[in-house]
């Protein structure tokens, strides 16, 4: 083999050797700045919004996601789920939140935003000692009674809520769940911690 064959093979081997140096390189460079975009543990438990993907919650079903170290309920509510919310009014303590925490625009018989009614946010926290209740959307069971509609229900103490995370009279919790802010992202995808995306839906 000439010596011009080897310096070639020697040349187009180094050549490669060095792009791919370059390019280790490049990505150890910007992945630590790609990093430092995304909100850090500290941030979010200050509060970082989180983006929830509810495009495979079927109706009834819940998903919780943690904000500010809580637990967040996601509630797809059933037709039915809407329709017996008005068959418990009579036996909550604030059926119309008035004495409870919710954005403005959670402040309905619903407890959500007009652009989805059967989707229920809400912290799972109960408001007598920070116990965290237990999803319950089964009718009449045994031990909740023929008049149960579904709701949630709190294992410390006995406090119940409505799928609206209305608070019963006569329990123990004073007030509702507490809803927090939230919008739409889009019509699969919400942010748990905003009352607005720029350049999304409300």
């Amino acid at each position: 083999m000439s010596e011009d064959a080897v310096d070639k093979n020697k040349r187009r081997f180094l050549i490669q050797l060095t792009s791919a140096a370059g390019a280790v390189g490049a990505v150890g460079l910007v992945y630590p700045i790609v990093r430092s975009m995304n909100p850090s543990a500290r941030a979010e438990a200050a509060g970082a919004p989180v983006e929830v993907d509810i495009s495979k919650l079927a109706p009834g079903e819940m998903l919780i996601v943690e904000w500010r170290k809580k637990p967040i309920w996601i509630v797809n509510r059933t037709e039915q789920n809407l329709a017996d919310l008005k068959k418990v009014e009579d036996k909550l303590s604030d059926p119309t939140s008035e004495i409870s925490l919710q954005p403005e625009y959670a402040n309905n018989e619903y407890r959500s935003r007009d652009k989805n009614k059967n989707l229920l946010v809400m912290e799972g926290i109960c408001t007598h000692l920070g116990c965290s209740p237990t999803y319950r959307p089964e009718l009449a069971p045994a031990d909740l009674g023929d008049e149960w509609v579904g709701g949630f229900f709190c294992p410390c103490h006995g406090s119940r809520f409505d799928l609206a995370g209305r608070v019963y009279a006569g329990v123990p919790a004073p007030k509702n769940l507490p809803v927090p802010p939230y919008a739409y992202i889009n019509d699969t995808t919400i942010m748990v911690g905003v009352d607005a995306v720029e350049g999304g839906a409300a």
